[in-house]
């Protein structure tokens, strides 16, 4: 028997022209075993690439990619040695991927699941039992959004999903401060000389052990049901072994607050070799990229600025990776790790939020220079040959771009607020789009968002997560017409997945605020405005409950109007878990 202690985690990689859905898979084993045998659709696959070798364990990356059909079809694969075959479906060439959407599977504190109205995996067997009715449980019984569904996808022997995104804080890494016993005396030292705690030898192999153990241990924790078993979890290892991934780090992939302290802590020793080793275990395990291949990130000497924003130098992604060619689409000469997929009718672009991030700042000038690089090769829509061009692109936000904006709490944190590892409501408050320090960025995004939908003549939605609760937002110019429909930019919010959404008497308080908030119009410009929509089937502005999202096009190919773009979101009650859903139409032009 081969035993895994780690995935398989499947990563998407991108398409071709030739019609390459390109899929890896992440295994992790013990250094001294013998390598896996990895088959698809009963073919063994080519020899895996060694992505690290940590701690008597190696890891491996297996190269799972599959030839786009003219009809989508499911693959399935196998670990030879494992008593478990998992499966994952292709789309159709050309045709639009359909998503799942998930943020925050984990929690900052353990006491945090006694919250929980279900188990601490429920909305992950929602989400599975919606993908796959091979692994429903006996008795189990649809509703009538669930049964619209079937016939397109169930009963044709496919899965409901093509992608799993993935969009921040798949793992928690804050408990790190409560298991390192050095870690735990520093939180008790004077501020002065916690800025200046030098990082010692043992203390920094460590942190490094415990970024890369913590993976296993989360992902595929011994307590969980065996690969095989007759009545198996449905979970997170389970989705991330049956859907391609698309991920991207927010502040708990770090630490919680991450980007979001003073500038002091965050250039102190700890905190830089904290975030060090946070990059090459995200590098590792989430961008499924060879450990050895992953660039310094080097602060510019070539410039002198007034400001405590991290200015670091271009990394020329296409040379650092030349060997790979399993690559993550990365962005031209950003520092970060943004990157961007081209899917038939559908762009997807997936920001990161985090390298650069400080209190004034988001992303840095690099990055913008790379987002708007990006932002050109998108393709035009183009009505009159259908297939061709970009219909909908999809900005991947981890932090909500619209959303309440909180002006009297950030006013009360910014002048009694404490600065502390274990207590970070005011760096949550920093981290908000819609932070007083970030407004002009916020502002910058959403015009150049703008932009690009009304040059390539296209919608542009925004997905998120991060805030523990789902909602529903838009960003529009008042100066078009009402006809003009690419001046609107829809914000789908969904979090969390595993994480307790505000169940507390104090979050029950705050969910008040936020709510009577919401109700505010933002104005970000004369003609530019933001402002917080009723929940679909709520009459609330934010749905205090865990959740997932479906983001699915009508149609791929072959639709000469154009396709709607449908986000339902699967709520969690007591009894079982609502949908509610929202239709976005195709830009309206002239044909």
């Amino acid at each position: 028997m081969t035993k895994l202690y780690l995935g398989p985690v499947l990563s998407f990689r991108g398409t071709s022209v030739e019609g390459d859905w390109a899929v890896t898979a992440l295994v992790g084993v013990d250094s001294k075993a013998k390598t896996p045998v990895l088959t698809l659709d009963g073919t063994q696959v080519k020899p895996p690439v060694v992505l690290l070798e940590h701690a008597g364990k190696k890891y491996l990356r297996y190269d799972l990619s599959c030839k786009q059909k003219k009809e989508e079809r499911r693959v399935e694969y196998k670990v030879k040695g494992v008593a478990q075959a998992w499966s994952f479906t292709v789309p159709g060439k050309g045709y639009a991927p359909r998503m799942a959407y998930v943020s925050c599977n984990g929690y900052a504190e353990p006491s945090a699941l006694r919250k929980l109205i279900k188990s601490e995996t429920a909305v992950w067997e929602d989400l599975l039992c919606n993908h796959d009715k091979s692994v429903r449980p006996a008795g189990y019984m649809l509703d009538k959004e669930q049964l619209w569904h079937e016939a397109s996808t169930q009963d044709k022997g496919n899965q409901r999903f093509h992608l799993l995104l993935m969009g921040g804080d798949q793992i928690y890494f804050d408990s790190i401060w409560e298991d390192l016993k050095q870690l735990k005396g520093w939180i008790g030292l004077h501020r002065e000389k916690q800025l200046d705690y030098a990082v010692s030898d043992e203390l920094d192999k460590a942190i490094e052990d415990y970024y890369f153990n913590l993976y296993s241990a989360r992902w595929l924790p011994v307590e969980r049901q065996a690969w095989g078993a007759e009545d198996g979890s449905l979970d997170a290892s389970l989705a991330m072994a049956s859907m391609p991934t698309v991920m991207m780090w927010d502040d708990h992939d770090i630490f919680d607050g991450w980007g979001s302290y003073s500038p002091q802590m965050q250039r102190s020793p700890l905190f830089q070799r904290l975030f060090f080793h946070a990059r090459r275990a995200f590098w590792v395990f989430q961008m499924q990229h060879a450990i050895e291949m992953l660039p310094e990130l080097k602060l510019r000497t070539d410039v002198q600025v007034r400001t405590d924003d991290p200015l670091f130098e271009r990394i020329d992604w296409a040379k650092a990776l030349k060997a790979d060619k399993l690559k993550l689409p990365l962005l031209q000469n950003q520092p970060g790790f943004s990157f961007k997929h081209a899917l038939g009718p559908l762009f997807l672009l997936v920001a990161d939020l985090r390298t650069e991030r400080s209190h004034e700042q988001v992303l840095g000038p690099h990055t913008w220079d790379a987002l708007h690089a990006c932002l050109k090769e998108v393709l035009p829509n183009d009505r009159k040959h259908p297939g061709y061009g970009c219909q909908h692109l999809l900005f991947m936000s981890s932090v909500p771009v619209v959303h309440p904006k909180l002006s009297l709490a950030e006013a009360y944190m910014d002048n009694f607020g404490s600065e502390h590892v274990l207590d970070s409501s005011a760096d949550d408050l920093k981290d908000h789009w819609t932070n007083d320090d970030h407004e002009g960025e916020r502002r910058r995004l959403i015009e150049t968002l703008l932009d690009t939908a009304k040059k390539k003549q296209l919608r542009v939605s925004i997905v998120s997560g991060d805030v523990h609760v789902a909602a529903w937002g838009t960003a529009y110019k008042a100066d078009v017409g009402q006809r003009e429909n690419w001046a609107h930019i829809q914000q789908f919010t969904s979090t969390a997945v595993v994480h307790p959404s505000l169940v507390s008497v104090s979050e029950r308080l705050f969910f008040y605020v936020l709510n009577t908030v919401a109700r505010m119009k933002q104005s970000l410009d004369i003609n530019l405005h933001a402002e917080m929509m009723l929940f679909p089937g709520s009459n609330r502005y934010v749905q205090a409950s865990r959740n997932w999202l479906a983001l699915e096009l009508d149609l791929g190919t072959g639709n000469s109007s154009g396709a709607k773009l449908w986000a339902t979101w699967r709520c969690e009650t007591k009894e079982s878990f609502t949908n509610h859903l929202l239709a976005t139409e195709p830009v309206r032009v002239e044909v």
